[in-house]
């Protein structure tokens, strides 16, 4: 397939999903557009995330070239996430978390790896559909990203006060 013709098919694409006609895409505009191939729609908070990441102007809602740059982002996850879902099911169990995120670059413990699947389980099987597999993995390197902003020495060890931790999480959201 050429450049061009994927461009056109894109552009259709960000124009069925903005529903209004507006020229910008909300995220309830986008969480209808986007599914976890199991028919079931991307969670809220995933499409919130995303639209900030990609929300360069910051008015709350993303425009066709933001689009582009999420869409591009999105089928990278998505060959990422059938890259670890070994057994196909899918879904992201706890091993196949685990060897995520280890390939990722974060060594994290069986024991905080099963606490990210009961968080972001919302099947309640021990495993996480592909929203909340975006969602665990740009959540992690959010964190790290402001832990390592604390973390000067690089020993993987902080110091920190109270309202240093609260500017820490909430900067993450």
């Amino acid at each position: 397939m050429n450049s061009s013709h994927d461009d056109r098919r894109l552009l259709a694409w960000f124009q069925s999903v903005d529903r209004d006609n507006s020229g910008d895409i909300t995220a309830q505009e986008l969480q209808v557009a986007l599914s976890n191939g199991s028919w079931t729609p991307f969670n809220m908070e995933t499409v919130r995330l995303m639209i900030n990441m990609f929300d360069r102007d910051h008015n709350g809602t993303i425009n066709y070239q933001e689009f582009a740059g999420l869409w591009r982002y999105i089928e990278d996850w998505q060959k990422c996430f059938l890259g670890f879902d070994k057994d196909h099911s899918g879904y992201i169990d706890a091993q196949e978390l685990q060897d995520a995120l280890r390939a990722f670059g974060y060594n994290l413990t069986p024991q905080f790896v099963r606490l990210l699947i009961l968080k972001y389980d919302s099947r309640g099987k021990g495993d996480v559909s592909f929203d909340n597999f975006i969602q665990i993995c740009v959540t992690i390197r959010s964190l790290t990203e402001s832990f390592r902003r604390f973390d000067t020495d690089s020993d993987g060890w902080i110091l920190i006060n109270y309202e240093q931790f609260l500017e820490l999480v909430l900067s993450n959201r």
